[in-house]
Parts: structure tokens; C-alpha cells; sequence
């Protein structure tokens, strides 16, 4: 809990240094957490801030479901699946290369950061922009439309109090605001990182795992077979801190293509990730396309599908996407072919580290009662205020 606190009190600073000019200096007397987190919690389930009325932050980032989608239509408004808002108070900014390794700076561990499946917002306050003026999420479509809706919200006095009676008046001060608002909001430790799944109480030592689920954190660890925390960090780390299971590291990973996405009705398109269509500064980077940003596996038996276009729909066949892809691509890919979603001059980008690899064919490194293993220790990794994990 401290190092959750250290974390928070850290994140809020980043949050005012990041802000305009005008909302940092009177920061002394306006910058009231307890108030501010109020005002953001009231924004993120304001449906009003929609044209439509009917659609609010949580609408695809429900806190009964850890701040994700709370049903399988994920895809209905727009190209990717949402992701879960919980554990994100420390992703960095997006950066073509990242060095973790004891200061050795000659291994490049390439992309990692970045809000987003594509990591294009430098920090929750980006992102909150996004879906405010996005066609496919709220809809906007502009700040001023957005902003002429916060000035008849119910809570437009608390915009006024915390940022001045002349909020509305100062161009897009007040949207400005609103995404400060919801960024703060979502720094708060007991919404967006509790820590307290039972894999927590097991680090603290209050708590213990079944037989299956130790097995199924072994494979998890283990390099040559599952392979998982290569990517998704298990470990606490050297300062104390717990795992996020991530690094935050962008990787292509070869997902089939989703028919019920409305855009891959024309064969011609992909989403590519980093290179496009989403994000556009790094179109001409081939090497980066077809990377997503790394999930944190937390909660994540409480999601109704996986990856970033939904292509899965339970934990166990996600599971086991890894572990057959190259061994049985028939199972994953059909008539389509290999890497179906991605174009052929992309597909050296695609990982083949464990649990990845191997001949059509060839037996995969996890067989079926591994790969239920892993789901059940994946289950452990629920917040205690969750519901029990909807799928096995």
C-alpha cells in the first residue's frame, strides 16, 4: 500500500505538470484532489456528454468489470476491444526504445508505452480526449460542442469553483479541465489499483494458491514453456513494487482477422497498430506494424474477449492461440492463411519466442491440462472487489 501511495502522490504531480499553463499556477489553492476526483468520477458516468445521451466513459469501462467492457459487443463503437482502465498509472510515454536492463543500454527492448493499443496518448489526459471526440465512442465532436455540454452539466458549478468562474469563457480551458478532471479520477488507488487479488495476498504473505494454480504460475514463469512473464511481469520488483504484469512493450503477435470488426469487410484494410490507421507519425515505420501495446493480464479472467480486436472470446482459447498458432495455424487461420490480419510484408515483425514456434504438426509446448493450469492461476489476478471470473 505504500508503494501504491508513493505511486499515486506521483502520478497526481505528473498530472499538473502536464497541464496548460494557466491551470498549473494557481495550483496552491485549486488543485483539491478529493474535489477534483469528485468532479471526474461525475464526468466519466455523465452519458449527457454524448450527442446521442446514451454513452459515457464507463459505458465501455464498467467498475463492475475492472474499469472494461462489460459485455462481449466491444467492438461497437469503433476498431479495437476496450481495455481495462485499472493498473495504467504508470505507463510511460510512448518511446521508440526502451532499455530495463541493470543499465545495460546496449539491448533495446524497442517500443513500449503510451496510452492506448497503439500508445498514441502520452498520458490519461490524452486519452481522455479521445473517446470525447471520437465519432465511433461520445462522438464530440469538437472541444467547443463538448464543452457547451460540461457548461449545462449538474456539476458545472464544481468546474467553476475548481478552475474559476470564467472557465467557459477561456476558449477550451473547460475541456481542458474535464480531461484533467478524469485523469485524477483515475489516479485513485482503491478504483484503478487495489492490488488486492488473491495473487497479492499470496506476495504479502497472507495467502496461499492452489495446487493447480502454482503449477499453472510455474508454466507461466517458466521460459520454456509458457513463457508468459517475459512480457507480462510477475514478479515484485527490486523498489518494492508489485507486479503490473507488463512492460508496456509493443509486439505483434499475429491475431486472426475478426469479421465482426465493420472495417475488415474491405479486404484491403488492417488496423497495423503503431503504423496506422489510428495512429499516423510513424506510417512510414514498416518494422513497427502490426505492434499492440502489452495488456496487464490483471482482471483479465473478468474480460468477454481478447486482444485488440476481440478475436477471442474466453481466457482458455487465448491461451491456447499462443500455444498452437505455429503448430496447428490451420485451427487459427482457416483457408486465409497464416498471420490472415496482417499483410505478408509484415510478417517478420511477428514474435516467435516461446510459447510460439514449432512445425504444423509438431507438438505444442503446453498441452491441454497446462494450458487449463495457466487460466487457473490467471484467475488469481482478480481484484477482491470483482465478481468471480465469468469463464475458466
Amino acid at each position: 500500500m505504500v508503494q501504491a501511495m508513493i505511486r499515486w502522490h506521483r502520478g497526481l504531480l505528473a498530472v499538473v505538470l502536464a497541464l496548460p499553463a494557466w491551470a498549473q499556477a494557481p495550483y496552491a489553492q485549486r488543485f483539491d484532489v478529493p474535489r477534483l476526483t469528485a468532479l471526474g468520477r461525475a464526468i466519466f458516468f455523465d452519458a449527457e456528454l454524448s450527442p446521442s445521451g446514451a454513452v459515457s466513459c464507463a459505458s465501455c469501462h464498467d467498475p463492475q468489470h475492472a474499469y472494461g467492457p462489460p459485455d462481449a459487443d466491444t467492438l461497437k463503437l469503433g476498431l479495437r476491444a476496450a481495455p481495462s482502465l485499472r493498473y495504467l498509472n504508470t505507463v510511460p510515454p510512448f518511446s521508440e526504445h526502451s532499455f530495463d536492463n541493470d543499465g545495460d543500454d546496449s539491448v533495446d527492448l524497442g517500443p513500449t508505452g503510451g496510452h492506448t493499443w497503439d500508445g498514441r496518448a502520452a498520458s490519461a489526459h490524452e486519452q481522455a480526449r479521445l473517446p470525447l471526440l471520437s465519432p465511433e465512442e461520445m462522438g464530440g465532436p469538437t472541444p467547443q460542442a463538448v464543452v457547451a455540454r460540461l457548461r449545462d452539466a449538474p456539476y458545472a458549478p464544481q468546474l467553476r469553483a475548481l478552475f474559476g468562474a470564467d472557465v467557459f469563457e477561456r476558449g477550451d480551458a473547460a475541456f481542458d479541465a474535464a480531461t484533467m478532471a478524469l485523469e485524477v479520477f483515475q489516479q485513485s488507488p482503491a478504483e484503478f489499483y487495489p492490488f488486492s487479488s488473491r495473487y497479492d495476498a499470496m506476495l504479502r504473505g497472507r495467502g496461499t494458491l492452489t495446487e493447480q494454480e502454482l503449477r499453472g504460475l510455474a508454466l507461466f514463469n517458466d521460459p520454456a514453456k509458457g513463457n508468459c512473464a517475459s512480457c507480462h511481469l510477475s514478479s515484485i520488483r527490486p523498489d518494492g513494487a508489485f507486479p503490473l504484469f507488463t512492460d508496456f512493450g509493443h509486439i505483434a503477435i499475429g491475431v486472426p482477422r475478426n469479421a465482426a470488426i465493420k472495417a475488415n469487410a474491405d479486404a484491403r484494410f488492417h488496423d497495423l497498430g503503431l503504423c496506422g490507421p489510428l495512429r499516423t507519425d510513424l506510417a512510414d515505420r514498416a518494422e513497427f506494424c502490426g505492434r499492440f501495446r502489452t495488456p496487464s493480464l490483471r482482471n483479465v479472467a473478468l474480460r468477454p474477449t481478447y486482444f485488440h480486436n476481440a478475436a477471442m472470446t474466453s481466457l482458455a482459447q487465448a491461451v491456447r492461440f499462443y500455444v498452437q498458432r505455429d503448430t496447428d495455424p490451420a485451427r487459427w487461420y482457416g483457408a486465409a492463411g497464416k498471420f490472415d490480419d496482417l499483410p505478408a510484408r509484415y510478417h517478420a515483425n511477428v514474435n516467435t519466442e516461446p510459447p510460439f514456434g514449432g512445425a504444423p504438426g509438431s507438438a505444442p509446448l503446453l498441452g491441454e491440462a497446462e494450458i487449463d493450469d495457466i487460466v487457473a492461476f490467471l484467475g488469481t489476478l482478480t481484484d477482491a472487489d470483482q465478481p468471480l471470473p465469468r469463464q475458466k
